[in-house]
């Protein structure tokens, strides 16, 4: 479509596309940075590796949407459906998902993927419930309480900020 044209061919950084429809469409690796993309529809969308950092996502539809290595850094996803979404290998760190639906997602890490990384991500009001956060990483997280923490890891989850947790100390050889 025109639209999506328009997207792949320009520099967008910080453009207004709220309630666009994008449903279904491929856009792998597009330059989204600062985007408003508030309350647009998303679902099953290919945003494999795309630059959202920063991007307005209030309310956005993103059911399904393929965001495996996007990055999300500092994105505002407040209250957006990412249902059974797959997020392996994205960078939500300080991204905003509070009251988001994260029922059902995936972050699970591939042996040759990196982490996704939640780490200062505001989860406060989030729903969680069936998500996949095997090797997600987490820490310095609003919203968590110590029992959603405790089943989180359960689940596989890493948290930096986890009592005894020394995946970050290293040792003299």
């Amino acid at each position: 479509t025109k639209i999506i044209e328009e997207i792949r061919s320009q520099n967008i950084e910080g453009r207004k596309l709220a309630k666009v429809d994008l449903k279904l469409c491929d856009l792998s690796h597009i330059f989204l940075r600062g985007a408003d993309l508030s309350g647009a529809i998303l679902s099953e969308a290919n945003l494999r590796g795309a630059d959202l950092i920063g991007a307005y996502l209030r309310g956005a539809y993103l059911r399904g949407a393929d965001l495996i290595g996007a990055d999300l850094i500092g994105a505002d996803l407040s209250v957006a459906n990412l249902r059974g979404a797959y997020l392996r290998g994205a960078d939500l760190r300080g991204a905003d998902l509070i009251g988001a639906d994260l029922s059902g997602l995936s972050l699970r890490r591939r042996s040759y993927q990196r982490w996704a990384n939640l780490i200062g991500a505001d989860l406060s009001g989030a729903d969680l419930s069936g998500a996949n956060v095997e090797n997600a990483i987490f820490g310095d997280n609003k919203g968590i309480t110590e029992s959603l923490k405790q089943e989180l890891i359960n689940k596989g989850a890493k948290f930096q900020d986890a009592p005894g947790d020394r995946s970050q100390v290293y040792t003299r050889v």
